[in-house]
């Protein structure tokens, strides 16, 4: 976890973070608004948020049929610039394909923004059908293991700090829920250095992960796989998974 550097307020552009506010307000559950549910989940009037939905009709970010408004694909741009530049998704792709060719499962690369996993790099599964999280998923940290590991690399303060504002959605029977529970595992992750998670959020899924640090000891983001739980009993999945990815985890931190 790094810190920012403090910013002086008074060159903020407001604007540009409401208009974000916008963009972020679309989501799975929300895909088509009003200007007013919007503005609600944006914190913003009615008027300020139809401003701003008009002027992403107009640079050709959303559509409108008059009332709803919805994202169109053009805003995937905003996002490609970030994948198009940063370092660590780019040095980790190879090494993802080496781990699928290795395994036979779906690779990724991820690193946790607030309190979701963001994945950033993936390698499909050589087989025909093909298991994980895509480009650009986000998903509630404490739901796939990246989140267990990359956590597990925190100071004890920024740990509870974390802890104390996540919700701890339930998304099926076997997901962690509990708090002193979710506090456990990340201490278990921590001495072992990897964590598996099964069926939290997709039955018969399972996902095994490990902290990626760089050369002064920082923790950078995560590899993991993604696999079908029956595939590997009796944990299989550590003889069978872990060895590849630690060893890509090894080659990003020595060039970075």
């Amino acid at each position: 976890m790094t810190d920012s550097p403090a910013i002086d307020r008074s060159l903020l552009i407001e604007g540009l973070g409401k208009g974000l506010r916008v963009i972020e307000s679309f989501s799975d559950e929300h895909p088509r608004m009003t200007a007013t549910e919007v503005g609600a989940r944006a914190g913003l009037t009615r008027t300020a948020a139809r401003r701003y939905l008009v002027s992403l009709v107009h640079y050709g970010y959303a559509a409108t049929d008059g009332k709803l408004y919805w994202l169109l694909p053009s805003v995937l741009r905003l996002g490609q610039g970030y994948l198009d530049s940063a370092l660590l998704p780019r040095l980790a792709q190879p090494l993802l394909q080496q781990v699928s060719l290795q395994t036979g499962e779906t690779a990724n690369f991820s690193v946790l923004h607030g309190h979701e996993i963001v994945y950033l790099a993936r390698s499909n599964s050589p087989r025909i059908l093909s298991i994980g999280f895509q480009v650009g998923a986000r998903m509630p940290a404490h739901v796939v293991s990246p989140g267990c590991v990359i956590l597990s690399t925190w100071t004890p303060e920024a740990f509870e700090a974390w802890m104390a504002a996540h919700q701890f959605g339930k998304f099926t029977p076997h997901t962690v829920t509990e708090p002193e529970h979710f506090r456990a595992d990340v201490a278990r992750a921590r001495e072992l250095g990897h964590w598996v998670v099964q069926q939290y959020i997709n039955p018969g899924l399972g996902g095994l992960a490990v902290p990626v640090l760089d050369r002064k000891g920082l923790c950078v983001g995560a590899l993991s796989t993604t696999f079908q739980v029956q595939a590997y009993p009796r944990e299989g999945y550590l003889t069978a998974l872990l060895p590849s990815l630690l060893e890509a985890a090894q080659a990003i931190r020595m060039v970075t």
